[in-house]
């Protein structure tokens, strides 16, 4: 197997001469960094990561900290992160683990201050637990996705105007029944990005004068959750809401599943409106505030490579677009 010093012996420069060119740090002419490609190449030389490491003081490695992927959303934005890490030729060490958990508390506290990554990206981070203050106490290059941001560059969408938006496409169809599902009802189980969420609902009632009429049905952001809820408040035909706003797309599917199970028709009887445009919401016809997490990760692949060249520049916060996507899930009520 060819080494470094076979590659700079043919080449006819040094070993550092040949590490620099091969892994395009520092200083090297075209010339030489061609006569050095050329060689490497000759010699079917391929540079082992621990030797690259020791030359650059890199280790190639990002660290991705996030909720565990088996939500549509973090799934997506994991393929995101993945697909330019890997373009760039940076390996990803992935922890997603539940939030609140001995798991995750050990992560924080001894798993990630001893790893050797030359940056981390964290996702959908709770204050609460002051973790995005931690991992900046390791003093790595760091950036967050989602919502809460403090400290570091980051890329999120702002949750409290997309729920506001869907609200306010319920209002100026007509609608004064709307309800809320999702999220937790206990403030200490839910997220922050589902709280700006929620918060969003509940601005845009107030502002419409119809605060007295807000409901909220907690449930995990997932259709199993969404439909749980739904089918719990629906099944009150009394008190049954003419639409719903999902904190998430999986939570508003739930709600149409729940609803077509009750012989409830959407939208004549019943809207339903969602955040996220997972993959599945144009099959169910459902009205959303579209976002792409897959490019949110691309953008958090980007700022992070830029924190890792000029540490000392100014934090970056990127808006990532959303728009209302109106479909037939939504229509004025009978």
């Amino acid at each position: 197997m060819s080494t470094i010093a076979d590659v700079a012996s043919r080449a006819g420069v040094s070993k550092a001469t040949a590490s620099r060119a091969l892994s395009g740090r520092g200083y090297v002419s075209e010339a030489t960094r061609q006569r050095v490609a050329d060689a490497a190449r000759d010699l079917s030389y391929v540079a082992h990561s621990s030797a690259t490491s020791l030359a650059t003081g890199r280790t190639q490695t990002v660290g991705v900290v996030m909720p565990p992927v088996d939500r549509w959303f973090f799934a997506e934005l994991l393929a995101g992160v993945q697909e330019s890490l890997f373009a760039l030729d940076y390996d990803l060490s992935l922890y997603g683990v539940p939030e609140g958990s001995q798991t995750r508390e050990r992560l924080f506290e001894n798993v990630l201050p001893g790893r050797r990554f030359d940056g981390i990206i964290a996702v959908g981070i709770q204050p609460s637990a002051q973790e995005l203050e931690r991992l900046q106490r390791t003093g790595r290059p760091l950036v967050s996705v989602g919502p809460y941001s403090e400290g570091s560059s980051s890329v999120s969408i702002d949750d409290t105007a997309a729920a506001r938006i869907a609200t306010e496409h319920l209002i100026e169809l007509g609608h004064r029944e709307i309800a809320f599902v999702g999220g937790a009802t206990d403030a200490t189980q839910l997220s922050f990005g589902d709280a700006r969420r929620l918060d969003g609902y509940h601005g845009a009632l107030r502002a419409a004068g119809l605060a007295a009429h807000a409901r909220v049905a907690g449930a995990t952001p997932t259709m199993p959750g969404g439909y749980a809820a739904a089918a719990g408040m629906l099944g009150d035909r009394r008190r049954r809401p003419t639409a719903i706003v999902g904190v998430c797309d999986e939570a508003a599917i739930g709600a149409i599943i729940a609803a077509r199970r009750l012989g409830i028709a959407v939208p004549t009887e019943l809207s339903v409106v969602g955040i996220d445009d997972h993959e599945h919401a144009d099959m169910f016809a459902l009205t959303t505030i579209g976002q792409s997490p897959r490019e949110q990760g691309h953008e958090a692949v980007r700022l992070l490579t830029q924190r890792m060249e000029q540490p000392d520049a100014a934090l970056e916060h990127v808006a990532a677009t959303s728009a209302l996507v109106v479909r037939s899930s939504t229509a004025a009520p009978r």
